[in-house]
């Protein structure tokens, strides 16, 4: 995908999971991150989406990782992600964001309709 140092979206962690030769990324994540992980929307993502929604959010470079794994659907959700969002973004600009993150991320398939709450926030007990 892109090159980065210490950051890895949680699409990596779950197809990383499956990797020859990452036997060091394997000793430091925990069955519990993959199994969550794989409870979320990261789950349903492909290689060539993670590579369009990177390209769609190239005006928002320090951003794009929490946009990719928070999926921001309102503006309090853009302005905790954005850093000065107030002073950088317009409100038309902020909607254009939501719906570029809508439009390239897909949702869950099981729960696609049913208005269900946000698979993020959902834990298995």
């Amino acid at each position: 995908f892109c090159r980065r140092d210490a950051y890895a979206i949680n699409f990596e962690m779950v197809k990383n999971k499956h990797s020859a030769g990452q036997q060091n990324l394997n000793t430091i994540m925990y069955e519990g991150t993959l199994k969550y992980l794989s409870k979320t929307l990261c789950a349903h993502v492909n290689p060539d989406t993670v590579k369009e929604f990177l390209t769609a959010m190239l005006p928002h470079k320090a951003e794009k990782l929490q946009l990719f794994n928070h999926r921001p659907r309102t503006a309090v959700e853009i302005q905790l992600m954005v850093e000065e969002s107030e002073e950088r973004l317009t409100e038309e600009q902020i909607d254009e964001l939501i719906q570029k993150v809508t439009d390239v991320l897909p949702g869950d398939p099981q729960k696609a309709g049913d208005g269900s709450a946000d698979p993020e926030m959902e834990t298995d007990q």
